[in-house]
């Protein structure tokens, strides 16, 4: 029986008591010496202590059960801050408030110092952040598994209107959340070549040799689960190299040279995402998805050879791999490889045992996205993997002879290998081919990834797709980024919605409740004053919480259309500008966005957005019924603080190109309504809040597709037949918004007309100013406008990222609740 240590009861004067114990021994000062930094170190490691606490709680529940545990591999993390989470998860958010009072401490502003991991960019980390908060609430046996980045993506600065990038320096000060574990430091093989030598059996077999070793140290950070003792495990891998510097070089006076080797090597974990437009930024991507693979795969087979030891038919009953997008497809190589020659087990074996515990997420339905890795490049980081997938595909592509005799076509679409003078491997297909099951994000994702993208693997094997609906957790968007309308849901329906998100319904017949319409109108508003005091800090100007606050916060692509959203600024400054007496609804636009630092046309754009906003917020003639805000530096805090006070939520990305969208959801739960088209999620955002409360507009997908086949001549139909579109687009032409870059602009113009505008602003501009123009109408009724957001707020359920992770542990994983008991109570 295993024995199951306490856990001691908090209160504020024990808090308080832990928090002197972690300023004194933590950072080594008293409290008349701590500094902000020192308060917010000693607090995080205070809350630390109790997470260690309930981890060694869920460790000996594991060791007793031996419960089947998903892996969930991911080449980011998206944390957020994770202090004031924490404390709500843990309970404990009004026993530190009382014991920092008793300090003459304020909680929040302690809170407020604390600065976002660089872990991941967008949609992808948020959503693996947001399932391991699900699956650590929902007492999911569960190990996530990502990179330690030294610097993160980047910091953004804007400069005269464009896109800086600096270093986030997110480690300087350390980050109390994380535990080195240097007993599970592994050894990861790189580089030489495959020898063939023979076995004992005096057979020859594939050997590889002439390999150097990067060590792997994993830095674990806790994950607590809401309401519950379970805790999870982000085991994130720093590179650390295993050659020391050459001494006889350092004593000869090259002190840099001494280093070489060992700097080149740790570099494998230095920055998120390197430019892989070189073959430099290339090689080091392809280092940092082998490199997360086989530190992940090594450490997950130790932990089952300490229990199982080479009992590996026993593999698909203990463990699960899921591959969130292609970045690791490459476990698929990796388990191979570690089965056959580590573990000796046979070729067939090993590849049913591989199929049995992979299954993988597909992300995006662009082909560009879609990774392939040139193989001589990867042959010369991991040339017995390359050995392994030709294996792969040989055998792959001889069942399909036989399954598609005399179809050589559908042999090359399956295939593995892209043929061609520069052969790649097409790490889609790899990781359709080693899963089990394979999911889309978002019904209309699922479909068109079936139909459009993999279609002959769809009709290979109909039965390894399926769709999950991507979720959000509700404890991040909802208790820690808007407490004002958490706890007014809770006044009206009670406890527990937080980890049933489906009793939202409840709220539905408040819809047209005269008080819950004020109460949800009034908090709305002193979010938004919130909001603007936060947005004077950071761009100077102090929006009119009384406006319609029109939000677009996410990546910057082409696809995801902030091009349209300006136009439609654009278009709204012209009408005030030919007729300054028009009545125009005032408006606030917000925007928040990275673009990658190689992406030209995505940081044109930005450019653009600035531009608008030089002209529009400086004009008298529309002050008071325009601005447009850029705030510097999206990420989660920002979110955080931007989401409760929008009204508006663009998600007007080209139909049939989103996979899903979450920001869609974060909002809609927040209570802004949708203005978006019939892509990703927004279809089922739309049945579940019904048509009338959602601002759809635009074509959709097939429309797309069909309105591609025209080709260039289209864009130049449409601006003869709309001449306030050919004026907006004349705007872009002639560098009304672009200052003195207007050459450097005028790109963004010929995308539109001499590219036949891919993305189709024109083609759904004046849908989109339609929808537009209804929202105006009806943010003119508050009441009714506080209706429709109700109803949102209450359709929200089926968006949780619990139910998501439901439906992978049911249907992918086949993984069962462990709950971890109180001590307490094991005592009784």
């Amino acid at each position: 029986m295993v024995e199951y240590p306490s856990i001691e009861e908090q209160n504020s004067s024990v808090f308080l008591k832990r928090f002197r114990h972690w300023l004194r021994y933590g950072r080594g000062v008293e409290m008349y010496q701590a500094t902000a930094a020192d308060h917010l170190a000693a607090l995080k490691l205070t809350v630390r202590e109790r997470l260690v606490d309930q981890a060694v709680l869920t460790s000996a529940r594991y060791r007793e059960e031996d419960p089947k545990t998903v892996h969930y591999l991911s080449l980011e993390f998206l944390l957020g801050r994770l202090l004031r989470n924490n404390l709500i998860s843990l309970g404990l958010l009004s026993v530190a408030r009382e014991a920092m009072a008793q300090i003459g401490q304020d909680l929040e502003e302690i809170l407020d110092e604390e600065v976002d991991p660089g872990l991941g960019n967008g949609g992808l980390g948020r959503l693996a952040a947001c399932f391991l908060d699900s699956l650590a609430t929902q007492d999911y046996p569960s190990f996530g598994y990502g990179l330690h980045y030294d610097y993160g993506m980047f910091r953004q600065r804007f400069e005269k209107g464009w896109q800086v990038e600096y270093p986030d320096q997110w480690m300087e000060g350390g980050y109390p959340w994380e535990l080195t574990r240097y007993d599970r430091v592994l050894d990861v093989k790189v580089g030489g070549r495959v020898d063939w030598r023979p076995n004992e059996r005096g057979k020859h077999k594939p050997t590889w040799v002439d390999w150097r070793i990067i060590r792997g140290v994993p830095q674990d950070i806790l994950i607590a689960g809401y309401n519950t003792l379970t805790v999870s495990v982000l085991r994130l891998w720093s590179a650390q190299a295993s050659r020391e510097f050459d001494f006889h070089i350092f004593s000869q006076g090259d002190y840099l040279k001494a280093v070489e080797g060992r700097e080149h090597d740790e570099a494998v974990t230095k920055v998120l995402y390197p430019a892989d437009y070189t073959q430099a930024g290339r090689r080091l991507r392809l280092f940092q998805e082998y490199f997360l693979v086989s530190c992940s795969v090594q450490d997950a087979f130790n932990r089952f050879r300490r229990r199982h030891g080479d009992d590996w038919e026993a593999l698909p009953d203990k463990i699960a791999f899921q591959l969130n997008d292609t970045h690791p497809a490459l476990t698929i190589a990796e388990i191979m490889r570690y089965l056959v020659d580590e573990a000796g087990v046979r070729w067939t074996a090993a590849w049913n045992i591989t199929r049995a515990v992979c299954s993988y997420t597909n992300h995006t339905l662009l082909p560009e996205a879609l990774e392939t890795w040139p193989i001589q490049l990867m042959e010369s980081i991991i040339p017995r993997h390359v050995q392994i997938i030709y294996e792969i595909n040989r055998r792959f592509l001889e069942s399909m002879k036989e399954r598609y005799p005399g179809d050589p076509g559908k042999l090359h679409r399956l295939s593995i290998v892209q043929e061609g003078s520069n052969k790649s491997f097409r790490m889609a297909h790899l990781a359709i081919v080693g899963s089990h099951k394979i999911n889309g994000v978002a019904k209309l994702h699922t479909e068109l990834l079936k139909t459009r993208v993999v279609p002959d693997f769809a009709e290979t094997w109909p039965e390894r797709f399926l769709p999950i609906t991507n979720g959000i957790t509700p404890r991040r968007w909802l208790l820690v980024a808007n407490p004002r309308l958490a706890k007014a849901i809770t006044r009206r329906i009670g406890k527990g919605w937080e980890s049933e998100l489906d009793r939202l319904l409840e709220l539905e017949p408040l819809a047209e409740d005269p008080d819950f319409q004020e109460a949800f109108l009034e908090i709305k508003r002193e979010n938004k004053v919130e909001l603007s005091e936060r947005l004077e800090k950071l761009v100077g100007i102090r929006p009119d919480p009384d406006s319609l606050f029109d939000v677009q916060i996410k990546r910057l692509h082409e696809y995801k259309r902030q091009l349209l959203n300006i136009m439609h600024v654009i278009w709204r400054y012209q009408r005030i500008k030919e007729n300054p007496d028009i009545r125009m609804l005032p408006r606030t636009f917000i925007f928040g966005a990275k673009a990658a630092p190689a992406y030209d046309m995505a940081k044109r754009i930005i450019r653009l957005i600035h531009g608008v906003a030089e002209v529009v917020n400086q004009d008298p003639d529309v002050r008071g019924r325009i601005q447009v805000l850029f705030p510097p530096d999206y990420r989660v805090t920002l979110a955080e603080a931007i989401i409760p006070g929008a009204d508006l939520s663009e998600q007007i990305s080209t139909a049939g190109m989103e996979a899903s969208g979450t920001g869609n959801m974060k909002l809609a739960l927040n209570g802004a309504l949708t203005i978006g088209t019939l892509d990703g999620a927004n279809i089922e955002i739309a049945d579940a809040v019904c048509r009338d409360n959602i601002f759809i507009f635009g074509l959709n997908a097939d429309e797309v597709e069909e309105a591609r086949t025209m080709g260039s001549s289209q864009p130049w139909k449409l601006l003869r037949k709309d001449p306030e579109l050919a004026q907006v687009v004349q705007s872009l032409a002639d560098g009304k918004f672009a200052g003195s870059d207007a050459a450097e602009l005028r790109p963004i113009w010929s995308s539109l007309m001499e590219h036949g505008d891919h993305y189709m602003h024109l083609a759904d501009f004046r849908s989109y100013i339609e929808a537009q123009q209804r929202v105006d109408a009806l943010f003119a009724d508050p009441h009714a406008w506080a209706s429709a957001a109700i109803r949102n707020i209450a359709g929200m359920g089926y968006f949780s990222s619990d139910r998501a992770i439901r439906e992978y542990a049911e249907n992918i994983w086949d993984l069962r609740r462990v709950p971890i008991p109180n001590p307490a109570e094991v005592e009784d």
